[in-house]
């Protein structure tokens, strides 16, 4: 299945963009980072294990190891830089080499049209279907953590995880959340019940009304 297709048919009018959580009428804004301290600035203190811990608690809770995903990596860039290549270095580290003949490459207008008023700027959509099992998401999901905190490795672009079977949409965004989206609120109520105490509190009146309903 193509990405274009399954977005047409699930997620129809849904453009991969940040936020994606006030986009889309069902889903759930999770707080990731909690209790941050001043004193926190070195590696692996509790602020940055927390953040690790929920982001893939959370992901292990929409997958399963053989659930069929895919896994986009948005890249903005000025046009026709030769660099591009070297700033999708990190993205071999996180499935087999082999898995990498299968990824697909789309160069896109850049998705924040209010930004690019001169027209310089362009998105590369990079998108790979496999398994869950084929993906090393652990440190895949720290790195993009660490984009904001002065840790490496680090991912500073916009990654989504779109699982086919389950028909959701999980992303990252950095340090602070991430977002959960679903075509029907029995998809997700699960994670909603049992993760409920993570739900940001900005958002939780209007997160409780979607899954409330049900």
């Amino acid at each position: 299945m193509q990405l274009n297709n399954f977005m047409r048919e699930h997620y129809h009018n849904l453009q991969l963009r940040l936020p994606l959580f006030y986009s889309w009428d069902i889903g759930i804004r999770f707080e990731l980072g909690v209790n941050w301290k001043s004193e926190y600035d070195y590696p692996n203190n509790p602020y940055v294990l927390g953040c690790y811990n929920r982001a893939i608690t959370l992901f292990e809770a929409i997958h399963t190891l053989n659930d069929e995903i895919f896994v986009v990596m948005d890249i903005h860039d000025v046009k026709n830089n030769r660099n591009l290549k070297r700033k999708l270095k990190n993205f071999p580290r996180y499935v087999n080499k082999s898995l990498l003949l299968k990824l697909k490459h789309e160069a896109l207008p850049y998705i924040f049209p209010e930004d690019n008023e001169d027209g310089k700027l362009i998105t590369h959509r990079f998108t790979l279907q496999c398994k869950t099992s084929d993906l090393n998401y652990m440190p895949l999901l720290k790195a993009i953590c660490n984009q904001d905190l002065g840790l490496k490795p680090r991912i500073s672009h916009s990654v989504y995880f779109i699982n086919i079977n389950r028909k959701t949409i999980f992303q990252v965004y950095d340090d602070r959340g991430c977002d959960l989206l679903a075509t029907s609120p029995a998809a997700i109520k699960d994670i909603y019940k049992k993760h409920n105490d993570w739900i940001l509190d900005y958002d939780r009146a209007e997160i409780d009304k979607v899954f409330n309903r049900t």
